[in-house]
Protein backbone atom coordinates (compact mmCIF):
# COMPACT_ATOMS: atom_id res chain seq x y z
CA UNK A 1 0.00 0.00 0.00
CA UNK A 2 1.28 3.46 -0.89
CA UNK A 3 2.06 5.87 1.88
CA UNK A 4 -0.24 8.91 2.01
CA UNK A 5 1.17 11.99 0.38
CA UNK A 6 2.36 14.97 2.40
CA UNK A 7 -0.84 16.84 1.53
CA UNK A 8 -2.96 13.90 2.71
CA UNK A 9 -0.97 13.61 5.97
CA UNK A 10 -1.49 17.31 6.67
CA UNK A 11 -5.19 16.97 5.94
CA UNK A 12 -5.49 14.02 8.34
CA UNK A 13 -3.66 15.95 11.06
CA UNK A 14 -6.04 18.90 10.65
CA UNK A 15 -9.07 16.61 10.87
CA UNK A 16 -7.61 14.91 13.96
CA UNK A 17 -6.95 18.24 15.69
CA UNK A 18 -10.49 19.38 14.82
CA UNK A 19 -12.07 16.40 16.55
CA UNK A 20 -9.76 16.69 19.58
CA UNK A 21 -10.73 20.35 19.92
CA UNK A 22 -14.40 19.46 19.53
CA UNK A 23 -14.15 16.84 22.26
CA UNK A 24 -12.46 19.28 24.62
CA UNK A 25 -15.06 21.95 23.97
CA UNK A 26 -17.93 19.52 24.60
CA UNK A 27 -16.42 17.91 27.70
CA UNK A 28 -17.20 20.67 30.22
CA UNK A 29 -20.81 20.81 29.06
CA UNK A 30 -21.09 17.05 29.55
CA UNK A 31 -19.60 17.31 33.02
CA UNK A 32 -22.12 19.97 34.04
CA UNK A 33 -25.10 18.53 32.18
CA UNK A 34 -26.61 17.12 35.38
CA UNK A 35 -25.94 20.17 37.51
CA UNK A 36 -23.53 20.58 40.41
CA UNK A 37 -22.77 17.56 42.58
CA UNK A 38 -24.56 18.35 45.83
CA UNK A 39 -25.46 16.70 49.11
CA UNK A 40 -28.93 15.14 49.10
CA UNK A 41 -31.03 13.68 51.92
CA UNK A 42 -32.62 10.25 52.01
CA UNK A 43 -36.06 9.57 53.45
CA UNK A 44 -36.26 8.97 57.19
CA UNK A 45 -37.59 5.47 57.95
CA UNK A 46 -38.34 6.00 61.64
CA UNK A 47 -35.87 3.53 63.12
CA UNK A 48 -32.64 5.51 62.71
CA UNK A 49 -30.85 6.62 65.88
CA UNK A 50 -30.69 10.40 65.57
CA UNK A 51 -29.91 11.41 69.15
CA UNK A 52 -27.20 14.08 69.07
CA UNK A 53 -27.87 14.94 65.42
CA UNK A 54 -28.96 18.42 64.34
CA UNK A 55 -32.51 19.19 63.19
CA UNK A 56 -33.56 22.08 60.96
CA UNK A 57 -36.64 23.08 59.00
CA UNK A 58 -36.66 21.92 55.38
CA UNK A 59 -37.45 25.13 53.51
CA UNK A 60 -39.68 24.90 50.46
CA UNK A 61 -37.86 27.22 48.07
CA UNK A 62 -35.34 27.11 45.24
CA UNK A 63 -32.04 25.51 46.09
CA UNK A 64 -29.12 27.79 45.31
CA UNK A 65 -25.52 26.62 44.97
CA UNK A 66 -22.94 29.42 45.09
CA UNK A 67 -19.76 28.28 43.32
CA UNK A 68 -17.74 31.27 44.52
CA UNK A 69 -18.76 33.45 41.58
CA UNK A 70 -22.35 32.73 40.62
CA UNK A 71 -25.57 31.11 41.79
CA UNK A 72 -26.83 27.91 40.17
CA UNK A 73 -29.95 25.81 40.64
CA UNK A 74 -29.69 22.16 41.61
CA UNK A 75 -29.94 21.34 37.87
CA UNK A 76 -27.07 23.69 37.02
CA UNK A 77 -29.16 26.52 35.56
CA UNK A 78 -27.69 29.96 36.17
CA UNK A 79 -29.64 32.18 38.56
CA UNK A 80 -29.45 35.91 37.84
CA UNK A 81 -30.06 37.90 41.03
CA UNK A 82 -29.40 41.64 41.18
CA UNK A 83 -25.74 42.47 41.84
CA UNK A 84 -26.61 43.88 45.26
CA UNK A 85 -28.01 40.53 46.38
CA UNK A 86 -24.68 38.67 46.09
CA UNK A 87 -22.44 41.69 46.68
CA UNK A 88 -20.91 40.34 49.90
CA UNK A 89 -20.90 36.64 49.00
CA UNK A 90 -17.55 34.85 49.55
CA UNK A 91 -15.11 33.45 46.97
CA UNK A 92 -15.82 29.91 48.26
CA UNK A 93 -18.77 27.55 47.85
CA UNK A 94 -22.08 27.82 49.68
CA UNK A 95 -25.26 25.75 49.57
CA UNK A 96 -28.63 27.01 50.68
CA UNK A 97 -32.26 27.76 49.91
CA UNK A 98 -33.59 30.87 48.20
CA UNK A 99 -36.77 31.49 50.16
CA UNK A 100 -39.27 34.14 51.20
CA UNK A 101 -41.65 32.30 53.50
CA UNK A 102 -43.75 29.18 53.95
CA UNK A 103 -46.29 28.23 51.28
CA UNK A 104 -44.86 30.74 48.80
CA UNK A 105 -43.11 28.41 46.36
CA UNK A 106 -44.78 29.77 43.21
CA UNK A 107 -43.84 33.35 44.15
CA UNK A 108 -40.25 32.34 44.98
CA UNK A 109 -39.90 30.41 41.74
CA UNK A 110 -41.20 33.31 39.63
CA UNK A 111 -38.78 35.76 41.25
CA UNK A 112 -35.67 33.57 41.40
CA UNK A 113 -35.92 32.02 37.94
CA UNK A 114 -36.70 35.26 36.10
CA UNK A 115 -33.71 35.93 33.84
CA UNK A 116 -34.27 39.68 34.21
CA UNK A 117 -33.98 40.31 37.96
CA UNK A 118 -36.76 42.40 39.46
CA UNK A 119 -37.01 44.53 42.59
CA UNK A 120 -38.96 41.62 44.12
CA UNK A 121 -35.61 40.04 45.01
CA UNK A 122 -35.83 42.13 48.20
CA UNK A 123 -38.37 39.53 49.35
CA UNK A 124 -35.84 36.70 48.96
CA UNK A 125 -33.25 35.52 51.48
CA UNK A 126 -30.45 33.01 51.00
CA UNK A 127 -30.73 30.49 53.83
CA UNK A 128 -27.49 28.56 54.32
CA UNK A 129 -27.33 24.93 55.35
CA UNK A 130 -23.93 23.79 54.00
CA UNK A 131 -20.46 24.96 53.04
CA UNK A 132 -19.13 22.43 50.50
CA UNK A 133 -15.45 21.80 49.99
CA UNK A 134 -14.41 22.67 53.56
CA UNK A 135 -12.59 20.13 55.71
CA UNK A 136 -13.97 19.34 59.15
CA UNK A 137 -17.34 18.46 60.62
CA UNK A 138 -20.63 20.22 59.93
CA UNK A 139 -20.25 22.96 62.55
CA UNK A 140 -16.69 23.69 61.43
CA UNK A 141 -17.94 24.10 57.88
CA UNK A 142 -20.74 26.42 58.92
CA UNK A 143 -18.34 28.48 61.00
CA UNK A 144 -16.31 29.35 57.92
CA UNK A 145 -19.36 30.99 56.38
CA UNK A 146 -20.40 32.58 59.69
CA UNK A 147 -16.95 34.12 60.07
CA UNK A 148 -17.09 35.47 56.53
CA UNK A 149 -20.49 37.11 56.93
CA UNK A 150 -19.57 38.55 60.32
CA UNK A 151 -16.88 40.50 58.45
CA UNK A 152 -18.96 41.03 55.27
CA UNK A 153 -22.56 41.40 56.49
CA UNK A 154 -25.48 40.77 54.15
CA UNK A 155 -29.08 41.26 55.19
CA UNK A 156 -30.06 38.76 52.51
CA UNK A 157 -28.11 35.87 54.07
CA UNK A 158 -29.45 33.80 56.96
CA UNK A 159 -28.29 30.61 58.63
CA UNK A 160 -31.01 28.00 59.11
CA UNK A 161 -31.27 27.33 62.88
CA UNK A 162 -29.88 23.94 63.91
CA UNK A 163 -31.51 22.24 66.92
CA UNK A 164 -29.75 19.36 68.76
CA UNK A 165 -32.01 16.30 68.66
CA UNK A 166 -32.67 14.55 71.99
CA UNK A 167 -34.17 11.47 70.36
CA UNK A 168 -37.12 10.30 68.27
CA UNK A 169 -39.84 11.85 70.48
CA UNK A 170 -38.05 15.20 70.23
CA UNK A 171 -37.84 14.83 66.43
CA UNK A 172 -41.56 13.96 66.21
CA UNK A 173 -42.45 17.01 68.30
CA UNK A 174 -40.21 19.29 66.22
CA UNK A 175 -41.73 17.98 62.98
CA UNK A 176 -45.23 18.58 64.34
CA UNK A 177 -44.34 22.16 65.25
CA UNK A 178 -42.92 22.86 61.79
CA UNK A 179 -45.93 21.33 60.03
CA UNK A 180 -48.35 23.29 62.26
CA UNK A 181 -46.65 26.47 61.01
CA UNK A 182 -47.15 25.39 57.40
CA UNK A 183 -43.62 24.08 56.92
CA UNK A 184 -42.74 21.24 54.59
CA UNK A 185 -40.67 19.03 56.87
CA UNK A 186 -37.40 18.59 58.72
CA UNK A 187 -33.81 17.75 57.85
CA UNK A 188 -31.84 15.84 60.48
CA UNK A 189 -28.11 15.54 60.01
CA UNK A 190 -25.16 13.79 61.65
CA UNK A 191 -22.91 16.77 62.48
CA UNK A 192 -19.78 14.67 62.89
CA UNK A 193 -19.52 13.67 59.23
CA UNK A 194 -17.17 15.34 56.72
CA UNK A 195 -18.78 16.93 53.70
CA UNK A 196 -19.96 14.48 51.07
CA UNK A 197 -21.99 14.69 47.87
CA UNK A 198 -24.87 12.48 46.82
CA UNK A 199 -27.17 10.61 49.17
CA UNK A 200 -26.17 8.94 52.43
CA UNK A 201 -27.82 7.78 55.67
CA UNK A 202 -26.18 10.72 57.49
CA UNK A 203 -28.64 13.32 56.12
CA UNK A 204 -32.33 12.46 56.47
CA UNK A 205 -35.49 14.10 55.17
CA UNK A 206 -38.38 13.78 57.62
CA UNK A 207 -41.98 14.28 56.45
CA UNK A 208 -45.37 12.69 57.03
CA UNK A 209 -45.53 12.01 53.29
CA UNK A 210 -43.04 11.37 50.51
CA UNK A 211 -42.58 13.44 47.38
CA UNK A 212 -40.91 12.88 44.04
CA UNK A 213 -40.87 14.21 40.51
CA UNK A 214 -42.04 13.07 37.10
CA UNK A 215 -42.44 14.32 33.55
CA UNK A 216 -45.86 15.17 32.11
CA UNK A 217 -46.44 12.99 29.04
CA UNK A 218 -50.17 13.62 28.46
CA UNK A 219 -52.98 15.95 29.54
CA UNK A 220 -56.44 14.37 29.78
CA UNK A 221 -59.72 16.31 29.55
CA UNK A 222 -62.04 16.31 32.51
CA UNK A 223 -65.58 15.01 32.85
CA UNK A 224 -68.56 16.09 34.93
CA UNK A 225 -67.68 19.15 37.00
CA UNK A 226 -64.31 19.30 35.21
CA UNK A 227 -65.77 19.34 31.69
CA UNK A 228 -63.83 21.83 29.60
CA UNK A 229 -60.89 21.65 32.00
CA UNK A 230 -58.02 19.28 32.69
CA UNK A 231 -59.09 16.07 34.41
CA UNK A 232 -55.75 14.36 34.99
CA UNK A 233 -52.14 14.12 33.86
CA UNK A 234 -50.14 11.13 32.73
CA UNK A 235 -46.73 11.12 34.39
CA UNK A 236 -43.55 9.20 33.63
CA UNK A 237 -41.02 8.58 36.40
CA UNK A 238 -37.27 8.31 35.89
CA UNK A 239 -37.70 4.54 36.27
CA UNK A 240 -39.98 4.52 33.21
CA UNK A 241 -43.13 3.75 35.21
CA UNK A 242 -46.19 5.68 34.03
CA UNK A 243 -49.34 6.58 35.96
CA UNK A 244 -52.05 9.25 36.22
CA UNK A 245 -52.53 12.08 38.74
CA UNK A 246 -55.99 13.58 39.07
CA UNK A 247 -55.98 15.23 42.50
CA UNK A 248 -54.27 18.15 44.19
CA UNK A 249 -54.98 20.67 41.42
CA UNK A 250 -56.54 24.08 41.98
CA UNK A 251 -59.29 25.27 39.65
CA UNK A 252 -56.76 27.66 38.05
CA UNK A 253 -54.35 24.77 37.43
CA UNK A 254 -57.13 22.75 35.80
CA UNK A 255 -57.89 25.64 33.46
CA UNK A 256 -54.20 26.14 32.63
CA UNK A 257 -52.60 22.76 33.37
CA UNK A 258 -48.91 21.85 33.26
CA UNK A 259 -47.67 21.30 29.73
CA UNK A 260 -46.31 18.11 28.20
CA UNK A 261 -42.59 17.90 28.94
CA UNK A 262 -42.77 19.89 32.16
CA UNK A 263 -41.53 18.39 35.44
CA UNK A 264 -43.96 18.27 38.34
CA UNK A 265 -43.55 17.47 42.02
CA UNK A 266 -46.20 15.30 43.65
CA UNK A 267 -46.68 13.75 47.06
CA UNK A 268 -47.53 10.11 47.69
CA UNK A 269 -47.82 7.51 50.43
CA UNK A 270 -45.63 4.61 49.37
CA UNK A 271 -45.91 2.44 46.28
CA UNK A 272 -48.17 -0.26 44.87
CA UNK A 273 -46.86 -3.74 44.04
CA UNK A 274 -46.36 -2.56 40.46
CA UNK A 275 -44.15 0.34 41.61
CA UNK A 276 -46.68 3.13 41.05
CA UNK A 277 -46.92 5.90 43.67
CA UNK A 278 -49.86 5.32 46.01
CA UNK A 279 -52.42 8.14 46.49
CA UNK A 280 -50.37 10.54 44.37
CA UNK A 281 -51.41 14.19 44.59
CA UNK A 282 -50.08 17.16 42.59
CA UNK A 283 -47.98 19.75 44.41
CA UNK A 284 -46.38 22.06 41.84
CA UNK A 285 -44.52 22.51 38.56
CA UNK A 286 -40.74 22.65 38.95
CA UNK A 287 -38.79 24.95 36.66
CA UNK A 288 -35.38 24.86 38.39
Amino acid sequence: MEKPSGVMQTFCQIISLFFVGLALSVQPRMLHAGGPSLQKPVAYQGNEIVTGWLMSEKLDGIRGYWDGKKLLTRQGKKITPPAWFTQNFPPFELDGELWSGRSQFELIQSIVLDQIPSDDWVKITYNLFEVPGVEGDFLVRLKKAQDWFSRHPSKYVKFIPQVPCKGKPHLDTFLGEIEALGGEGVIVKDPGQPYHTGRSPHVLKVKNFSDMEGVVIAVHPGKGKFTGKMGSLSIRLASGIQFKIGTGFSNKERVTPPEIGEIITFKHYGFTHSGKPRFASFLRVRKD
